[in-house]
């Protein structure tokens, strides 16, 4: 039986009794500074006491079921810690090392690897789609079938959209196309082709409107390497950094962590599957178990899991001018505002996009302490990271809760706490 619930994208604020679990090898790092002056160490210590607030006043009051964060910051972990409960009903505790569903998180790790097929010479940038999948035709609602290029898909500039931003009557629901949390028995190419018969949101390159392009781009990704999705990943990106968390799917019995949605009053709600969650104009469809299934499609969009240490060392390879896996040049085509100032609605004002992560242009605008060229994104578990290359520092906030672990107050408060000086 599915269950719903209609409160919307807030987290609602209720007390609630929590497991508390936490690790310390960041204070442990510090204590062994020897050359470290009173100043840094008390600098330190008020930023570890502001985000300690943060995430016990979430997980307290009933915000947040569980999460894990890390900071990162000039190549060192300076924050490590975990809070609440993996499994509220089993009382087990969240963990450093627990594996979260990265949901959006995805979306980076699939830009890294069309680029580094760029750098291959083996996928062109300003290429069509076409080139790689010659049936992707969407036509515009005048009828006309535009180009779409790899860069339109990347900048989610193609014209597409997704099911859970529009009206359950809308024409991503009409196809009976899958965002990809679904356990939808589609294989990745038939999800492409749906999508390929809904009209076009507006001319290529003229708008931003966030959409299942990643998911394309990952059938792209397929054609080019001639492997399944998750293998071409593996070889690309993951496997030459070592991240062996990340992965599309997991054995059945894999300890992860059970997700929860904001439920009002009557605080967060144990995920059923499927799970609907009230969202804008619709609704978000969840399947939990997908997470289990090898032979899901593979969502180049939202399919991923992984810990929260294996997604930091994702952010700092590519923060640090790509680790072999990627040069500098691309990490800087990634991270730079590509789009102009076309506004970028699911990330707010201030922010541009670049070719797989949202850009920050305007810190005063989006009234964020970060630095200007920060680049960030998040996903619909409830999970979010972000990179500031001015300051050297990488955070990755995973959370068991959505959507208020992605959205509200809980990651406003945590972006500020991590620049407490």
């Amino acid at each position: 039986m599915r269950q719903k619930t209609e409160t919307g994208h807030s987290a609602a604020l209720v007390s609630r009794r929590s497991i508390l679990g936490t690790t310390l090898p960041a204070a442990a790092w510090l204590s062994s500074r020897s050359s470290a002056s009173a100043a840094e160490v008390s600098t330190s210590s008020a930023r570890t006491t502001a985000i300690d607030s943060v995430l016990q006043n979430a997980v307290h009051s009933g915000s947040l079921v569980g999460a894990t964060v890390l900071v990162s910051e000039h190549g060192k972990i300076v924050y490590e810690r975990a809070f609440g409960s993996a499994d509220r009903e089993a009382g087990i505790a969240t963990q450093t090392g627990t594996l979260f569903r990265l949901a959006s998180m995805t979306k980076p790790v699939i830009c890294v690897a069309a680029l580094a097929l760029m750098e291959q010479g083996k996928l062109s940038l300003d290429a069509p789609v076409t080139q790689w999948l010659p049936d992707f035709r969407p036509a515009l609602p005048d009828g006309r079938q535009p180009v779409i290029t790899i860069r339109h898909l990347m900048t989610h500039t193609a014209g597409l959209g997704y099911g859970f931003l529009e009206p359950e009557t809308g024409p991503y629901h009409r196809k009976g196309i899958s965002d990809g949390l679904d356990h939808a028995r589609l294989t990745l190419q038939e999800n492409i082709a749906r999508i390929a018969t809904v009209p076009l949101l507006f001319e290529p390159g003229t708008a931003w409107h966030y959409s299942l392009a990643i998911d394309v781009l990952g059938g792209v990704i397929e054609r080019v390497t001639g492997l399944t999705l998750p293998t071409a990943i593996r070889t690309l990106v993951t496997g030459p950094l070592g991240l062996t968390s990340l992965a599309f799917s997991i054995p059945q019995g894999t300890p992860i962590a059970v997700p929860y949605a904001d439920g009002g009053t009557g605080g967060a709600i144990r995920m059923t599957d499927p799970f609907q969650l009230k969202f804008g104009p619709g609704h978000i469809v969840y399947s939990p178990s997908r997470a289990f299934d090898p032979a899901a499609w593979p969502s180049g969009g939202v399919g991923m899991v992984g810990t929260a240490g294996d997604y930091l060392r994702f952010a700092e390879a590519i923060r640090t001018g790509g680790s072999g896996v990627l040069k500098p040049e691309s990490v800087a085509a990634m991270t730079t505002n590509a789009i102009g100032t076309l506004p970028v609605g699911a990330a707010g004002p201030g922010f541009g996009w670049g070719l797989g992560v949202a850009v920050l242009t305007d810190p005063t605008r989006a009234g964020l302490p970060l630095s200007p060229g920060s680049w960030n994104w998040s996903g619909l578990y409830g999970t979010g990271f972000w990179v500031d290359p001015a300051r050297e520092l990488s955070a990755v906030a995973l959370t068991n809760t959505a959507v208020a672990g992605m959205s509200g107050i809980f990651p406003r408060a945590l972006r500020h706490a991590v620049y407490t000086a």
